[in-house]
């Protein structure tokens, strides 16, 4: 990691840029990808599955009976914590649903919003060689508490029996697709794969050009996301090993994950430093960390509060405050996707089973966008009644901001009620 010994607010923009995103060429290879989809539907589907995957699935979908029995072949304990993420990750997001809101703005005007589930939502769960069992668990349970009627979800072929299980868990259709291609099967629809109204979920950076692509062509998604990130605050309460070991567990998720320290004290990073490498060592996707360490930052500032200014310019999507009041400090923080306070709370217990949503935004879009919550699996409906009484008191005000846009046809929908009112009641005033 590339150490910092001090940092200025004029340089944030430069020391904390972030690496590129998607180059050209992945934008133009999923847009055609996109466009065979668009095509060709299932059969491009097929071809697309040889050319990158080197497989085809008979059919795309993996039947619930297939999802079913592999629960035999599932550890117990597995079972158990799974389980007990569940109960967790439910607990939370029910307290999450919205109520509806009926308020009078004036005598005689009523003003309600309502909340109703998505149709069909479409949930992208990575596989290959770290299948998430986690982000089943962070959709599916949120779309079911928001009442969505159809859950689908795309998984790369070659599903081990853990994630299987992991699926039949909920009621979800499942298809073995992974990649750009299943991004664009939900967003189109297929003759298999029906088109979702929004998607969800992480994925590499080919999977997060698709979403984005799709989102420019209509398609609602979660949320813009890229690689993962995290920052860690630190003062002298902070614990090296439990530092060294969060920026190790970021980092392993792939190569082009974000990994940032900011402490007050360089012997501090010098110890985090030691420990960090001490335990990658360790590690089976050591090779997988180095690499994301290569392009990390540890930066020494003066104090706690320099640090949470660096944190609110970043926005990371994960911040863990290993400080001395992590309360007080996280009452400062405005741009974050999830923190974590003390030393007692690993950036995994929110990965896993806390009960927090582990789908977050990234690469600076904690400033405008939020985490999955059980909200993101619903929209809102306004509705309005107004009374007689209440249009009469209101008529003026319509007509004053409706002529002043020059839309006279706004002011006619209004003077039409008018007129008929003064009709049958002569001694009404006209505006």
């Amino acid at each position: 990691m590339k150490v910092i010994s001090r940092i200025e607010p004029d340089e944030y923009q430069t020391v904390l840029r972030r690496p590129p995103g998607s180059h050209s060429d992945i934008q133009e290879k999923v847009s055609e990808i996109i466009s065979r989809v668009d095509r060709d539907g299932d059969e491009g589907l097929r071809a697309l599955c040889l050319e990158i995957d080197k497989q085809v699935p008979e059919a795309f979908e993996i039947p619930r009976r297939q999802l079913l029995q592999a629960a035999s072949d599932v550890d117990d304990h597995l079972k158990a914590a799974l389980q007990q993420a569940a109960d967790n990750i439910r607990t939370f997001h029910k307290a999450q649903i919205p109520a509806d809101v009926t308020t009078e703005t004036m005598p005689g005007i009523r003003c309600t919003i309502k909340y109703t589930p998505i149709e069909r939502v479409g949930i992208y769960v990575p596989g290959g060689t770290a299948p998430l069992l986690s982000t089943v668990m962070m959709t599916a349970i949120p779309a079911s508490l928001a009442g969505c009627r159809e859950v689908i979800a795309c998984t790369p072929p070659g599903s081990p029996p853990e994630l299987l299980y992991t699926f039949s868990l909920f009621d979800i259709r499942v298809f073995s697709v992974g990649g750009a291609q299943a991004i664009a099967a939900m967003a189109l629809g297929t003759e298999s794969i029906p088109r979702a109204d929004k998607i969800f979920g992480p994925g590499n950076a080919w999977v997060t050009e698709a979403k984005m692509q799709m989102a420019g062509r209509g398609t609602a998604i979660d949320m813009p996301a890229g690689p993962s990130e995290v920052m860690v605050i630190a003062d002298k309460t902070a614990q090296p090993a439990f530092v060294a070991a969060d920026l190790l567990s970021q980092a392993e998720h792939g190569p082009d994950s974000q990994v940032i320290l900011v402490a007050d004290s360089m012997e501090f990073i010098r110890q985090c430093m030691r420990e960090t490498h001490q335990q990658m060592a360790l590690l089976p996707r050591k090779e997988t960390a180095a690499k994301a360490l290569q392009h990390g930052l540890a930066i020494c500032v003066r104090n706690v509060g320099e640090a949470i200014g660096i944190s609110n310019f970043y926005g990371p999507e994960h911040l863990i405050l290993a400080v001395k009041d992590p309360a007080k400090a996280a009452e400062r923080i405005s741009n974050a996707g999830s923190v974590f306070l003390g030393n007692h709370t690993p950036e995994t217990a929110g990965d896993y089973a806390s009960g927090t949503n582990h789908t977050l935004p990234t690469g600076g879009a904690t400033k405008a966008w939020s985490g999955i919550t059980t909200a993101s699996f619903m929209k809102s409906i306004t509705i309005q009644e107004i009374s007689r009484d209440g249009l009469m008191q209101l008529a003026p005000t319509l007509l004053q901001l409706a002529r002043a846009e020059q839309l006279e046809a706004h002011a006619n929908a209004v003077l039409q009620r008018i007129q008929q009112d003064k009709q049958q009641h002569p001694t009404t005033s006209m505006p």
